[in-house]
């Protein structure tokens, strides 16, 4: 995160410059304390120097909006909070609605931004509509006249709920792809949550929206001042914990999970990729999850090809040789179930994510009470001989494997007999990591 302190120039002739003391954390220079950041016309930041005396120079495109834009970054975790709060605030008083403000999530394309609004409504039972309105005309929004005896009369769109005790979310998605129209077609409804007299929002939805930024080199166009400031406006970043969190709750493949853990820069980068093409990110990963599912062991060859057309050909590369030398899960599988299989950790970091990601991913997945409950055996026989932050990394990715919320699989941990002994063993290491988040 930026901390931003503004000293003005003091010479007239260098008004266009600004000096900045930050702290910042660049991943090509590290962390660079209270650099001095110029600023110019250009729109481009170029670091020249850090407090440890090594002059250090690094250009980097500036955010179209300005510096202050990235102290409202908030990572998947955060924004599934901060929607549970909303939609709980409401439930608990309808009475809100009006005073509770909309949410924009700002993101590049491929983060998943409404798939966590709709993971988060699918959570808590209640209904999404996905509304992209790019693909609308201003009266899917406003409504249809329909000339009358009396005059003319509007027919709003069926899509709106109706139901005055329904809960649910209602996502404007690719807002930032619409054109000024639309844009101001979805005032009211945003604002005042209502469509004249034709038409009033329950009380206990949710209005959201998600959209790309214009620096994306994606669809993407400024969004009118007066529909902004009727936003509460965060922007999601790719975080590697949030979505490996994510991931384990979702079922993603255990080869996928691991090889981000181990190459946590892949997760996404646009950087020097071919962006009419695949390139990776959370969405794209999620994908090749599904591929390698359906593909299995078979045609290996075809499998590597779907990989680069879903993250590139660099990421492919990468994954592929990643999923080619850890592809032993029936391994793991008859360690974790016969005790009389001697346990083996692996002495390289690739094989042990990829061991910890599959013990995770294989745990909760036996055919009944016997065989779960042999594989939780196995999962403690196994973690209490990998190094602690292997260890911890697989403890906290069996909790978030339930969703953080499945409270009689957490309780099956903690109560199995080999817990003490992994607390004594890990206990301390697993409070360190809980405390860097």
């Amino acid at each position: 995160m930026f901390l931003v302190d503004y000293r003005q120039p003091t010479r007239k002739e260098d008004e266009k410059r600004k000096d900045i003391t930050v702290l910042l954390e660049i991943p090509t220079l590290g962390i660079v304390e209270k650099a001095i950041l110029c600023c110019n016309n250009s729109q481009r930041i170029n670091i020249v120097a850090g407090l440890n005396g090594e002059v250090r120079s690094k250009e980097l495109k500036m955010e179209s909006h300005g510096l202050l834009d990235i102290h409202n970054r908030i990572t998947a975790d955060e924004l599934a909070s901060l929607l549970r709060m909303q939609l709980n605030a409401l439930e608990g008083d309808p009475t809100l609605a009006k005073l509770l403000p909309p949410l924009m999530v700002w993101g590049a394309p491929g983060l998943g931004k409404s798939t966590i609004l709709r993971s988060v409504a699918e959570e808590l039972g209640i209904d999404f509509i996905d509304v992209r309105l790019a693909q609308r005309e201003p009266v899917d929004i406003r409504g249809l006249p329909v000339p009358g005896e009396d005059g003319v009369k509007w027919l709003v769109a069926s899509e709106w709920p109706r139901d005055p005790k329904s809960r649910g979310i209602i996502l404007f998605d690719e807002i930032t792809a619409a054109d000024r129209s639309l844009q101001v077609a979805a005032y009211e409804f945003i604002l005042d949550r209502r469509l004249g007299e034709l038409y009033k929002v329950p009380d206990g939805w949710y209005i959201c929206a998600a959209g790309n930024r214009t620096q994306d080199r994606a669809v993407a166009a400024t969004m009118s001042s007066a529909l902004a400031n009727r936003f509460l406006h965060v922007e999601m970043t790719d975080d590697v914990e949030s979505w490996t969190k994510w991931a384990t709750a979702h079922s993603i493949h255990p080869a996928v999970t691991g090889f981000i853990r181990f190459r946590p820069t892949c997760l996404f980068n646009q950087e020097g990729e071919n962006l009419e093409r695949g390139w990776p990110s959370p969405r794209s990963w999620e994908r090749v999850s599904h591929m390698v599912k359906q593909f299995g062991d078979n045609n290996v060859s075809l499998l590597r090809k779907v990989v680069y057309g879903l993250v590139g050909n660099r990421a492919g590369v990468e994954f592929m040789e990643f999923f080619k030398l850890n592809a032993t899960f029936d391994d793991v599988l008859e360690m974790m179930t016969d005790p009389s299989v001697k346990v083996k950790i692996p002495a390289e970091a690739d094989r042990r994510y990829a061991l910890c990601s599959a013990i995770t991913y294989l745990l909760w997945r036996g055919s009944d009470k016997e065989d779960e409950a042999r594989r939780l055996d196995g999962f403690f026989r196994i973690s209490m001989q990998l190094p602690a932050d292997f260890a911890t990394m697989a403890m906290i990715d069996v909790m978030s494997s339930t969703g953080g919320r499945d409270m009689a699989k957490i309780a099956k941990v903690r109560s199995h007999p080999s817990y003490k002994d992994w607390i004594a063993k890990f206990g301390a290491a697993m409070t360190s990591r809980m405390e860097r988040g």
